[in-house]
């Protein structure tokens, strides 16, 4: 593939002559890369609920922390993978984070298929899923560059909506996977569960090694380093000293970080709450997921800020719904409850990403992106350790929920005075 040499977006003859197809051939590209990105990343979100029942002995809090903990490092390395695209190029950058998702996968492959395997080794394979989670930063910063102003919304509402649609589809799949014997000549014996029944619980990583290694070698011979993307760490740095690179974290936080942290622990709330439903656990991140891009061309259309307040105010009303419902031990009225909050924040995590190319310019817009998101990943550590101390001391979820309804409160304040009201700073 012959390598770019020009780059101009905002060139509407450049666009429609070569760069439009070149830029969406990336994004077509870019999204089944990080889609298994966020499968290796949030693997242990499905994978914890089995571990009990096929020999580990491990207690309710070391199970939330194992769903939590490729959160913690995942969103740490995203400050990382921020700025590796301007340091490295963005192809170069795409093959070698795509490759090393096979390492934990294989890791967790062989783990567990034995119960004494140590906790600790458990811990280790969860921190090294976080290398899945660093990769939406860089991914997010790499295709920004590729798109005129007008389309980054819809284009980034793409690649992370249906990027995150790797959280609902490890949720989906693993039940059918683990039920079939296809990996056991890996070395990968049945495990036998209470009921008499057989499960292969390493399935659920070894399945995904095989699409690792083919977008690995997709990502090498058909997406691009941009000239225009190439920037020094110090020079990508500087967004730390603007004050609305801390105020659209803040936002981001709130939506991406609620859909994050509520998908890695919506299934072990299913399984201690209405454990009989907990199969349908993929529905909230398929849905978040779902509408992230609606969120974004919404926003394309009416306007980011707009846009992001309705979905917080929607997050408050969904968080109000989950606290009576649980409440009431009344499934429907807490799963409808969760899904408004689950799309709710999806619709918000395209809003806040549309607004951050319109705040920024071109060159701090890209690790704008990546900086909000690692701040933001956080929430898939904190949420559900928040639940399980939550659980575990007062013996419902909903105390939890109360925290992250003031956070949505202070939210929309900000994102009204800043960039929506009549005389904002920067009308979004």
């Amino acid at each position: 593939m012959a390598r770019i040499t020009k780059w101009e977006p905002e060139n509407k003859i450049f666009w429609e002559k070569e760069g439009k197809r070149h830029a969406k051939r990336n994004l077509w590209i870019s999204v089944p890369t990080l889609m298994l990105a966020f499968i290796v990343w949030q693997i242990w979100s499905v994978v914890a609920v089995r571990l009990n029942d096929i020999g580990f002995q491990f207690t309710s809090e070391q199970l939330f922390t194992l769903a939590a903990v490729p959160g913690l490092i995942g969103a740490t390395l995203r400050f990382v993978y921020t700025f590796a695209v301007g340091k490295f190029g963005g192809r170069n950058w795409v093959v070698f984070s795509t490759a090393i998702l096979a390492i934990p996968a294989i890791g967790i492959g062989i783990a567990v298929q034995n119960p004494d395997t140590p906790y600790w080794i458990m811990l280790l394979l969860a921190a090294l899923c976080g290398l899945g989670g660093g990769n939406f930063s860089s991914a997010s910063a790499n295709i920004s560059f590729f798109f005129p102003k007008k389309e980054k919304g819809t284009a980034l509402g793409i690649n992370g909506g249906l990027g995150n649609m790797g959280v609902s589809v490890v949720q989906f799949v693993t039940p059918l996977v683990i039920t079939l014997g296809t990996f056991a000549f890996i070395g990968g014996e049945a495990q036998v569960l209470p009921d008499g029944s057989q499960i292969w619980l390493q399935n659920a990583a070894f399945f995904w090694v095989l699409p690792i290694i083919i977008m690995t070698i997709v990502a090498y011979f058909g997406m691009d380093n941009l000239p225009t993307a190439q920037q020094s760490v110090s020079d990508q740095f500087v967004i730390v000293k603007r004050k609305h690179t801390w105020i659209m974290t803040w936002l981001y936080v709130a939506t991406f970080g609620s859909f994050i942290g509520y998908a890695a622990a919506f299934p072990l709330l299913l399984r201690s709450e209405f454990p009989e439903f907990v199969s349908l656990a993929f529905l909230g991140a398929f849905l978040a997921a779902a509408f992230r891009p609606i969120g974004g061309w919404l926003s394309d259309k009416l306007g980011g800020a707009k846009v992001t307040t309705y979905v917080l105010f929607a997050m408050i009303v969904g968080a109000l719904e989950v606290i009576y419902f649980a409440g009431q031990q009344h499934f429907i009225g807490f799963l409808i409850a969760f899904l408004v909050l689950f799309i709710a924040a999806g619709m918000g995590s395209g809003s806040t990403f549309q607004m951050i190319p319109i705040i920024f310019p071109v060159k701090e817009a890209a690790p704008v992106l990546g900086f909000t998101a690692a701040f933001a990943a956080y929430g898939s550590f904190f949420i559900p350790k928040l639940f399980g101390w939550s659980v575990a001391t007062t013996g419902t979820p909903v105390t939890a929920l109360y925290f992250f309804i003031g956070f949505y409160v202070i939210s929309i304040l900000l994102n009204i005075y800043y960039y929506q009201r009549k005389n904002a700073e920067v009308k979004c």
